[in-house]
């Protein structure tokens, strides 16, 4: 009985040896040789804001030289401020997107760059329809101001990507990048921007589903359009309100958030009117402070949803609390 167990016990163990020896999580050769992936999971988020479900969806992101971009500031300043938040010139800047599904409208605030800009960007469609949405589903489209990271994404090829979406936008945007005078008039390096966005909006315009605003007013029941011109002619943000939850969309109200949100006085080599820009990101972001209310930025490191709290001169940045909606 003894021997038995014995080689019971001899068999065991060598077959446990076996199996430990061609085990690959213990060996170090095989876990080493594994391929480093290099990709991310779907850029999208959900979140709740009342009864309204707000998605992020990253377009992807791109190298910003901040240091070339930047005014009202010094180098040394940006490289100091960027350092505090562990970065270097250029900075790796987020573009996104932002669905809004009310309950009864589906609203789209910007649509990514497609293939207007960098290599990098055009992931809004591929990551809208990775949250759960489809392109036709899609019954509205808010753009803050008609540059290509922001409208580039409106078209696809030849096709409107959003084929039963109305497209709204400030009527003050309109009326400077769709001018063919304002195109002829335009240095020669400025005019991509202008063809950008007359490929981009105007085939929206003949189908008959481009209907400009004007200024401040409600577009949907709750969400209202905030002028905040500067940045461009008329940039716009977007004011969104359920339950008494409350969500700006920002646009290009900032670009780095490492930098402006210490110092909102500092502008963006693009503002058309820094003065202007200044002055309504200060406004919106005193508001966001005093009010609790959430924010959400187009170039803010993805999902770019967050809250400010006064901080000195400035503000502290408080993203949201990673969160799955039930």
């Amino acid at each position: 009985m003894q021997k038995s167990f014995n080689f019971l016990r001899t068999a065991a163990i060598a077959a446990a040896l076996a199996v430990a020896a061609f085990n690959p999580w213990s060996c170090p050769s095989a876990a080493a040789a594994a391929p480093i992936v290099k990709t991310a999971a779907p850029g999208y988020y959900h979140m709740m804001l009342g009864d309204f479900e707000v998605t992020a969806l990253s377009d992807g992101t791109f190298a910003m030289p901040v240091l070339d971009l930047l005014i009202n500031t010094t180098p040394e300043h940006v490289k100091q401020a960027l350092a505090k938040a562990y970065l270097t010139n250029p900075v790796e800047a987020s573009v996104n997107a932002f669905l809004i599904n009310t309950g009864s409208k589906l609203i789209l605030i910007d649509t990514g760059a497609g293939k207007l800009f960098e290599p990098t960007l055009g992931n809004v469609v591929a990551n809208l329809k990775a949250s759960g949405y489809q392109p036709e589903q899609v019954d509205e489209i808010y753009i803050s101001h008609m540059h290509a990271d922001h409208i580039g994404g409106l078209m696809s090829g030849d096709k409107l990507t959003f084929p039963n979406a109305i497209l709204r936008a400030d009527k003050s945007d309109a009326d400077y990048w769709l001018s063919q005078q304002n195109l002829d008039q335009a240095p020669a390096d400025a005019k991509s921007s202008f063809q950008n966005a007359m490929a981009s909006v105007n085939p929206y315009a003949k189908a008959g589903h481009f209907k400009p605003f004007d200024g401040d007013g409600e577009l949907v029941p709750g969400i209202r359009s905030v002028a905040t011109h500067g940045h461009t002619a008329g940039h716009s943000c977007y004011l969104i309100e359920s339950k008494g939850q409350k969500l700006i969309v920002l646009g290009d109200l900032i670009h780095v958030a490492a930098v402006q949100f210490a110092d909102p006085s500092i502008s963006m080599k693009y503002d058309s009117d820094p003065k202007a820009a200044i002055a309504a990101r200060e406004a919106i972001f005193a508001d966001a402070a005093e009010h609790g209310i959430l924010l959400a930025g187009a170039h803010l490191s993805f999902p770019g949803l967050g809250h400010l709290r006064a901080q000195g001169k400035g503000y502290a940045w408080i993203p949201v609390n990673y969160t799955v909606v039930r």
